[in-house]
C-alpha cells in the first residue's frame, strides 16, 4: 500500500504569514500559472497547473520572465486545467453568450506540452470528464450563471477524484474564492466547505498550522 502523503494545494490568494516552510514541506505542491505569491507561500514546486486557453495562456508562453522563472524550472510537471475539445465545443455557445470572449477558447496546450518536453517536465491534461463532472458537483449549490469553473477548484476535483490520492491529506492554501466574475467562486466555497465538513480537503488555516508545527 502506498503510503499517505500531504498535497498542498496553493492559489494565488493571501496566505497567512509563517506558512512558506509548512508548504514546502508538503510531499507535493501544486501551483498556479505565476504562482503571484511564490515565496510569502513557500518556494517548493512540483506542479504548475496553467490556464492553457485564451489570453493567460497566450501570455504565459511568450513570457521570458514565467518561463525563467523559480517555480516553473523548479516543477516536474505542467498540467493543463483546459481539455481543447471541451474549449472547442463551448467556443460557439460562448460567440452567442459572451461575444466580448472571442480569444477564450484559443488553444495553446500544444505549445505548454512542447515547452514541457523541451525542458524535462512531465504534461499531463486535465480531461473534460472532470470539468463536467465539477460542472454537476457546483449545480447542488445553486451557482449563477458562470462561463467555466476557476482553475484551482478544476485542480481540487481532478484530485479528490483520483484514487490513487484516496489516502492523502489535501490542504488549500491561497484559497480567496474571488476573482473574475465568470467563475463561479460563491458556489465554489459552498462546494469547498462541504468537502472540508466531509473531511476530504484541509484549509492551511493558522489554526491548524499551529496544529501541523506541533507535530500533530
Amino acid at each position: 500500500m502506498a503510503q499517505a502523503r500531504q498535497i498542498m494545494i496553493v492559489g494565488n490568494g493571501p496566505v497567512d504569514d509563517g506558512v512558506a516552510a509548512l508548504i514546502d514541506a508538503a510531499d507535493i505542491v501544486i501551483r498556479f500559472n505565476g504562482s503571484r505569491n511564490f515565496g510569502e507561500a513557500g518556494r517548493k514546486t512540483d506542479i504548475i497547473a496553467v490556464c492553457n486557453t485564451g489570453r493567460p495562456g497566450a501570455a504565459m508562453l511568450a513570457d521570458p520572465e514565467w518561463r525563467n522563472s523559480e517555480a516553473v524550472k523548479a516543477t516536474a510537471e505542467i498540467w493543463s486545467v483546459r481539455d481543447p475539445d471541451k474549449f472547442a465545443a463551448m467556443r460557439p455557445a460562448l460567440a452567442v453568450t459572451h461575444p466580448e470572449l472571442d480569444d477564450f477558447c484559443d488553444d495553446y496546450t500544444d505549445g505548454f506540452a512542447a515547452f514541457a518536453s523541451a525542458h524535462g517536465k512531465q504534461h499531463r491534461i486535465i480531461t473534460r470528464a472532470v470539468h463536467e463532472d465539477l460542472d454537476r458537483a457546483l449545480e447542488a449549490h445553486a451557482p449563477a450563471p458562470y462561463v467555466v469553473p476557476s482553475s484551482g477548484m478544476v485542480v481540487v476535483h481532478a484530485i479528490l477524484a483520483d484514487p490513487s490520492h484516496a489516502d492523502d491529506t489535501v490542504i488549500l492554501a491561497g484559497f480567496g474564492h474571488t476573482g473574475w466574475d465568470g467563475h463561479p467562486f460563491d458556489a465554489e466555497r459552498r462546494l469547498t466547505d462541504q468537502y472540508i465538513a466531509s473531511g476530504r480537503v484541509m484549509r492551511l488555516a493558522p489554526l491548524f498550522t499551529h496544529a501541523l508545527s506541533q507535530g500533530a
